[in-house]
């Protein structure tokens, strides 16, 4: 029989038949097995069977190939092809499990939890220990042990009591005895007619424990249709006061199912409404815009300085809260804002004494870009970041309280089951929003419990349904389903068509889903370059849909000024500081005040810079009673001038300072007169100037010189910082290229260590894997024989730092004490020092 038709008789040898496409998807698929790059395929079938290894790539595999490793655990071993499909199909052969089938042990095969040929088909020893059904950890079939393992402790004469009750011959020994109850138990027509003799109760005791727990108590003196059940084997004890229903019987009873619903297809994501493609985008634009104004409210609260950083990390609650209270959201959605900004690289501590949250350097950048470049940065941020603000008010495994951009929010799963999520919705008709419930019921056939069914508030489910609302709100979604920018941003190509020509309005909601969006066969961008990309061209797209800047307002004679739009930056933040924000949202309202207008005049806005600038971006003429408000401000603006004494106020009219000396609200600033125009306080300049403001009266700031403090906002800034790290769940993938060179490696490396040598310890080879040991001159003349026919060779070689190794190399040229050769091992051309070669050997004859 030739090497290629023998069957493997281990999964290294499984694993050397295969090819280098199907080693390449092995390593894609279970990254963890090329951290490092295995020596050779015997290093790679070890590093594949260790639990923790198994335990990742089963964790990863969706819920019928799951049940199908869990069949085979619960198999004989080894399987055929047909045994396995009966236990998942059962008797009747369900066709859709049969259909099914092929690619789920494919899969299986594929990520190397499989081997064997059809006619013996073997889980990994670990995989088969992890689901295989144990007192300790019971299987998801429901199964229990078989009839041997059931009586492995049980006492030979007791074993022939239970085959002679159930109408089997005696044995001579034990093993046969057993051996005969289990063909018994298999048999579906003699299993019949043991039961047709079976009391009823008897047969309801069965059916309750058909489908699991496999476990039951029973008493001292158990009822008579226990006794019946456990003097024929079909219920066997396991500890005192402890029966178990045997593999066999469970598996007769159950018409040969393994599992009690088999799940081959994967649940359908259904759509809850469907709306107008456009609509969907022009509504997640209108989403983009205001992610955009809010984190820039945000860091302009945050501008002198935010909050302070609590000694273990994070926001305080109170700081929370204010933050909340400052951008007019509820506290969770607040966190979102705050963690998203952190995200992105925008917010940092300072790392001062008294550390505070504050806005990077790169924020500055950030606001230098063109709106839809700014928008496709956050959300790219979000899709990356492990950081999950939904977890902020929960508490962390030793019951403290989780902070806004505190420690413990990151989840390594958030990442993958953002973009799983959004490939869903890409998968729905376009328009169309999901229903909650079929999308969380798919994402558990994707990735299932090896236990239980999770509850409602498993963190998978979680993470989806913040998913879904986080999309939301930065308009990744718009109304529930995927807009273009997001499906961008996925890195899936864009659809066929434009959306550009549809109409839009109230009624753009349709009956049903009428356009199929193409599967979504795209793989994530992982690297640098393929998320600059996509996010290129989200941002292409959202550019469009998003308002332009204005350059004007609309003044009114109430004192606001109305913007019918998102307005240009220097317009935006001179008016922010001339007026009062009062109203968000399509339009923007601002209130004129008095102290509006003296915070304008304090940061060095002359009367008549401010009757400018408003004429110059008004299309409504500029009311009197505004005219008149800064014309009031300013010529009452700096009459009276406070400094430090500890604090004094001077004014050029006495009788200024003889009304503030009579106003009682001044009693708490210890007022007195030291000349005519001069009054001194006990208390500081800045108290000073804020109590006589109070009091109605519109003081200004003076320098020790005399001069007016100009007060202008100081932007803090942190220094420069990096954007958190995702925290990754577990290695990368490897790119088509680290793949080739790893399996080049490790091909060399087999080829290596699995060489025939001829051993000859006389000469110098050593049998039993140990080195050759040969002279010098031996060595060098071997060497330059190889080079001149050209031929393989066998050599120890011990390393500079002392470690020894066995090599397979063709030397290509000898000289000066050293060798070049192409080593196999190492699948590249090397130099070693010939004196720290311990011995060179020919390979045997038949190598090829």
């Amino acid at each position: 029989m030739s090497p290629e038709t023998t069957a493997p008789r281990s999964l290294a040898e499984a694993l050397r038949a295969r090819d280098d496409a199907s080693l390449s998807a092995l390593l894609r698929s279970r990254p963890d097995l090329i951290t490092p790059v295995p020596t050779d395929l015997t290093q790679l079938a070890t590093r594949a069977g260790t639990r923790a290894s198994v335990v990742r790539a089963l964790e990863r595999l969706d819920r019928f190939t799951l049940q199908t490793a869990e069949a085979l655990a619960v198999a004989r071993e080894p399987a055929t092809y047909d045994e396995l499909l009966g236990l998942l199909a059962g008797d009747d052969g369900d066709p859709a499990v049969t259909a099914a089938f092929p690619h789920a042990l494919g899969t299986l095969r594929e990520q190397a939890l499989l081997w064997g040929a059809d006619d013996r088909l073997r889980l990994v020893r670990t995989a088969r220990e992890l689901l295989a059904p144990s007192p300790q950890h019971p299987s998801p079939t429901g199964l229990g042990p078989t009839v041997g393992e059931a009586t492995a402790g049980m006492s030979p004469g007791r074993i022939q009591e239970i085959v002679a009750a159930a109408g089997l011959a005696s044995t001579h020994d034990s093993v046969s005895a057993v051996t005969s109850l289990s063909g018994l138990f298999a048999d579906r027509s003699r299993m019949s007619a043991l039961l047709d003799e079976a009391p009823a109760e008897a047969v309801g005791v069965l059916s309750r424990g058909v489908w699991g727990p496999p476990y039951g108590q029973v008493t001292a003196e158990p009822a008579a249709q226990l006794r019946w059940l456990i003097g024929r084997g079909l219920l066997l004890p396991t500890a005192p006061g402890t029966v178990v229903l045997p593999r066999e019987v469970a598996l007769n009873l159950r018409a040969g199912r393994a599992h009690r619903v088999t799940e081959p297809v994967a649940p359908a994501v259904e759509a809850a409404t469907s709306h107008r493609p456009q609509a969907v985008d022009a509504a997640a634009a209108g989403q983009a815009y205001t992610t955009l104004a809010t984190v820039e409210e945000l860091l302009k609260d945050w501008h002198e300085g935010g909050p302070a950083v609590l000694r273990a990390g994070g926001l305080s609650v109170r700081d929370l809260k204010r933050t909340a209270v400052a951008l007019d959201v509820p506290e969770p959605v607040a966190a979102f804002w705050v963690e998203l900004a952190y995200a992105a690289g925008l917010v940092a501590s300072d790392g001062e004494a008294e550390e505070r949250y504050a806005a990077t350097p790169a924020y500055d950048t950030w606001l230098e870009l063109p709106a839809a470049e700014r928008w496709a940065r956050l959300a790219s941020a979000w899709l990356a970041a492990t950081r999950t603000a939904g977890l902020v008010g929960g508490r962390d495994a030793k019951d403290r309280t989780l902070s806004a951009l505190g420690p413990g929010l990151d989840r390594s799963a958030a990442p993958e089951v953002r973009h799983r999520v959004l490939a869903l919705l890409a998968e729905l008709p376009e328009g169309a929003s999901p229903d909650t419930d079929s999308l969380l019921a798919r994402l558990y056939w994707e990735r299932p419990s090896r236990s239980v069914r999770p509850a409602p508030e498993e963190l998978r489910a979680r993470l989806a349904r913040w998913t879904l609302s986080e999309s939301e709100l930065l308009g990744v979604t718009g109304r529930g389903a995927l807009s273009a920018q997001g499906r961008a941003l996925l890195g899936l190509p864009a659809l066929a068509g434009t959306r550009a020509a549809e109409p839009s309005g109230p009624g753009d909601r349709l009956p049903a889903p009428h356009r199929r969006r193409p599967p979504v066969t795209a793989p994530v961008p992982h690297s640098p370059a393929e998320q600059a990309a996509a996010a290129a061209r989200a941002a292409a797209l959202l550019a469009p849909l998003l308002p332009e800047p204005l350059d004007h307002v609309l003044l009114q004679a109430d004192l606001t000024a109305v913007a019918p739009g998102p307005l240009e930056r220097p317009l935006a933040d001179t008016l922010g500081v001339l007026a009062d924000v009062e109203s968000k949202g399509g339009a923007t309202v601002y209130r004129f005040t008095p102290a509006s207008v003296r915070r304008a005049l304090d940061a060095g806005r002359s009367a008549s810079d401010l009757h400018a600038f408003l004429a110059a971006h008004s299309r409504t003429p500029v009311p009197q009673p505004l005219a008149y408000l800064i014309d009031d401000m300013a010529r009452r603006h700096g009459h009276l001038r406070i400094g430090a004494a500890s604090a004094y106020v001077r004014c050029d009219d006495e009788a200024v300072l003889n009304e503030i000396l009579a106003d009682k609200r001044s009693q708490e600033f210890a007022l007195r007169r030291i000349a005519p125009t001069v009054l001194v306080a006990q208390t500081d300049p800045a108290s000073l100037l804020t109590g006589l403001r109070t009091m109605g009266f519109a003081p200004a700031a003076e320098s020790a010189e005399g001069d007016v403090l100009i007060s202008r906002a100081h932007a803090h800034r942190t220094p420069p910082r990096t954007a958190p790290e995702p925290v990754p769940d577990g290695p990368p993938v490897p790119d088509a290229t680290l793949l080739g060179a790893a399996v080049r490696a490790i091909r060399a490396g087999d080829l290596a260590s699995s060489a025939p040598r001829q051993d000859d310890p006389a000469a110098g080879r050593p049998g039993n894997g140990a080195l050759p040991r040969t002279s010098s001159a031996e060595t060098l003349a071997t060497m330059q024989a190889a080079v001149m026919t050209g031929e393989a060779v066998w050599i120890g070689y011990v390393n500079a730092e002392g470690s020894a190794s066995q090599r397979v190399i063709a030397p290509i040229r000898v000289e000066g004490g050293f060798v070049t050769a192409y080593d196999h091992t190492a699948d590249e051309v090397r130099t070693y020092p010939l004196h720290r070669v311990t011995g060179v050997a020919e390979l045997a004859d038949d190598q090829p």
